[in-house]
């Protein structure tokens, strides 16, 4: 993503979630871009997407079809991977016509934000606010409210 509104909107919240990783537990968050333009359908790049990813990592897929969690959910989710020493979790967002499901793997956790279609920018900017609010849940800070 280029620099604009929702640049600097990812980029504060990732600043603001690495600021209290180290101190719950978690060695980073980062972000990592891959491009897709060379792909030519959905499963070239499914598996472009999933073809690098550490092993031992958990992965997400934000997907439609997914399941809808709160925001202290996926607080509790992170905590429990960190306990049971998973050595990381992955986010995943697919391209335009989202993720060939075949070409996930079978150990994929889907999540969603709803049912709705959201430009590929904003879905940075809610998932990078959405790992920040749940370490301030953690570290118990007024940031989130119920």
């Amino acid at each position: 993503m280029r620099s604009g509104p929702e640049r600097e909107m990812v980029d504060d919240y990732l600043k603001r979630a690495q600021s209290m990783a180290r101190g719950l537990g978690f060695l980073d968050v980062e972000e990592q871009s891959v491009e897709l333009g060379k792909c030519r359908n959905r499963s070239e790049e499914t598996e472009k997407l999933t073809g690098s990813l550490p092993d031992g990592a958990v992965f997400f897929v934000l997907d439609e079809r997914g399941k809808a969690i709160t925001s202290r959910q996926l607080s509790k989710t992170l905590i429990r991977l960190r306990d049971d020493g998973h050595s990381s979790a992955v986010f995943l967002i697919g391209g335009a016509d989202g993720f060939e499901p075949s070409a996930l793997p079978s150990s994929v956790r889907k999540i969603s934000f709803g049912t709705q279609t959201w430009p590929h920018k904003l879905v940075r900017v809610m998932l990078a606010e959405q790992i920040y609010r749940a370490l301030t849940i953690m570290a118990g800070t007024p940031y989130h409210r119920d």
